[in-house]
């Protein structure tokens, strides 16, 4: 009979890449959410902004666990190459890849949080619409290298918040601005002068 502590770090890879799904699909739905202005109650902002912030934040720290934990499971032997550099592992390396892709990704779009009053929030807001990418590649990777991807639960985990994630995602992409307002000032000075 095999030692059961052999598979304490597959079990533990296991569980960190599911919560890591599971946290960076909240994220992702709530940012959505507020970037679509579908929710506009009376201090429901500020709470959203917070619980996004702070899922993100648990998802990138459970994105770094997954990768180390991969690192003592015996049977995938991966090697510091295999997390680190994109396409190189053995085992499933085309949808490992995006997954380590997805993990850089989601770091470099997390720190620009970090940094947005440095770089400008316009470009911050610009390079912050690429976290649904970060999703993307995190459900391809889940569903092509996961251990658990045949299982019913996370399909259908999947399929249910993926929808809502893609029509979100429609909403904010095709959603046409609106109109700036002029203040009334500024109308009737506008106004004047072209009477003039």
């Amino acid at each position: 009979m095999r030692d059961p502590s052999e598979y304490g770090w597959w079990l533990a890879g296991r569980a960190s890449g599911v919560v890591a799904l599971v946290l960076i699909t909240i994220s992702v739905a709530i940012g959505l959410t507020m970037a679509s202005k579908l929710v506009r109650a009376r201090g429901v902002g500020p709470v959203l902004a917070k619980v996004h912030e702070h899922t993100a934040l648990a998802g990138l720290i459970a994105i770094a666990v997954h990768g180390i934990t991969l690192l003592g499971d015996k049977w995938l032997d991966p090697g510091v190459e295999g997390i680190l550099v994109p396409f190189t592992i053995d085992y499933e390396p085309f949808f490992v890849g995006l997954g380590i892709i997805g993990g850089y990704l989601a770091a470099l779009l997390g720190l620009t949080f970090y940094m947005r009053r440095r770089i400008g929030p316009k470009l911050w807001r610009k390079a912050h619409r690429a976290t649904v990418l970060v999703w993307a590649l995190g459900i391809a990777h889940t569903a092509g290298a996961g251990t658990d991807a045949g299982s019913p639960w996370l399909r259908e985990f999947m399929v249910l918040t993926g929808v809502p994630i893609a029509a979100l995602f429609a909403v904010r992409t095709f959603k046409r601005p609106a109109p700036r307002q002029v203040p009334a000032r500024q109308a009737t000075t506008a106004t004047q002068e072209a009477r003039a």
